[in-house]
């Protein structure tokens, strides 16, 4: 663990600042709960059934870390969500504090039992977004465009990555959740070998089709999630890219933590996606899982896989939606 240097003595009442914070944290549940949380989001009934328990015991303990700081809700929509707040600095004493009690639990492994609940829920809420596409494959383009046309992204992230390239092609390029394949035209042209990945056989049918239509023949489509590639593809790619697929993911934080093994030592990693929304029935047309995120989320997951923050660029839209383009980079290994 690493040392820190120690806060000022004159702080009024400075030790005051602690007892919340480990009171709260001074209970076994509460501790494995903030584990839990280590890069997930979950509400209280989905962490009343991973650890099995009642709502009104599990809102308590819930409200109980809230109250202390270690953790914040997040409304998405009319569902209030938990997190572990997100600091890029630790300041004051209390920030300290939650820093080093989040520090200490992630050193814990989780139990199987625990694991195999959370799993549980991220695969209900990924056969709910492929639902969703298996039934609106045909109307995909329509659905996406109710939030943002393609171009309106795309076309900022093409020129990221053409900056980036500095004029060069890509060795190898890697698309996570490449919907219908339009994206795919353009990796394709600039870089040597594409590998696709999408957990909707519907949408890699018609990102074949795609392809096939444009006469690409670099592009290898793949069924499946990015974090089931990594025993073959690890550090394989120089560019790993994602567009307005975070919201659709069961877990948005893994995604950073599969392209950061993903991706070769100098490589990037390029974000696009909608900032935090209120507009809730982009679950219901468009198949969403999340009501976008805040930039702030985006750079604490990429610090967190060991990503550095590059460019960001935000495009507002006059339907009130805004979109985040983020680059991350993997750095160079000592």
């Amino acid at each position: 663990m690493n040392s820190i240097a120690p806060f000022p003595a004159d702080q009024p009442a400075a030790l005051d600042v602690l007892a919340p914070v480990l009171k709260a944290s001074g209970d076994p549940l509460r501790l494995e709960i903030l584990r839990v949380l280590q890069r997930d989001t979950f509400g209280v009934l989905e962490l009343s059934r991973i650890f099995d328990m009642r709502q009104s015991g599990m809102s308590h303990h819930l409200k109980v870390l809230s109250q202390a700081g270690l953790l914040e809700p997040q409304r998405e929509g009319n569902a209030i969500f938990y997190r572990r707040p997100l600091r890029a600095n630790v300041e004051s004493l209390a920030d300290r504090a939650v820093h080093q009690v989040f520090e200490l639990v992630d050193q814990v492994v989780l139990p199987a039992h625990l694991s195999e609940r959370i799993q549980e829920i991220r695969d209900q809420r990924a056969d709910q977004s492929q639902a969703f596409f298996a039934r609106h494959a045909e109307q995909f383009r329509e659905q996406q465009e109710l939030i943002a046309a393609f171009e309106q992204y795309a076309e900022p992230v093409a020129e990221l990555i053409a900056q980036k390239a500095a004029g060069q092609r890509w060795r190898a390029s890697l698309e996570i959740g490449p919907g219908e394949g339009a994206f795919l035209a353009e990796l394709g042209r600039i870089s040597e070998q594409v590998v696709a990945v999408d957990n909707s056989r519907d949408m890699l049918s018609k990102a074949r089709i795609s392809c096939e239509d444009t006469g690409l023949d670099n592009i290898r489509l793949l069924e499946g999630t990015a974090d089931r590639l990594r025993d073959e593809h690890r550090a394989s790619f120089d560019l790993v890219v994602a567009n307005m697929v975070l919201h659709h993911v069961p877990s948005p934080a893994d995604i950073f933590v599969d392209a950061a093994a993903l991706m070769r030592d100098g490589g990037y990693l390029v974000i696009s996606d909608l900032c935090s929304h209120d507009q809730n029935w982009a679950k219901a047309n468009c198949g969403d899982l999340w009501l976008g995120f805040e930039p702030e989320e985006l750079s604490a997951w990429a610090r967190d896989a060991g990503l550095e923050t590059g460019e960001t660029l935000f495009i507002g839209l006059r339907n009130g939606f805004q979109i985040q383009v983020r680059e991350f980079r993997k750095p160079e290994s000592q």
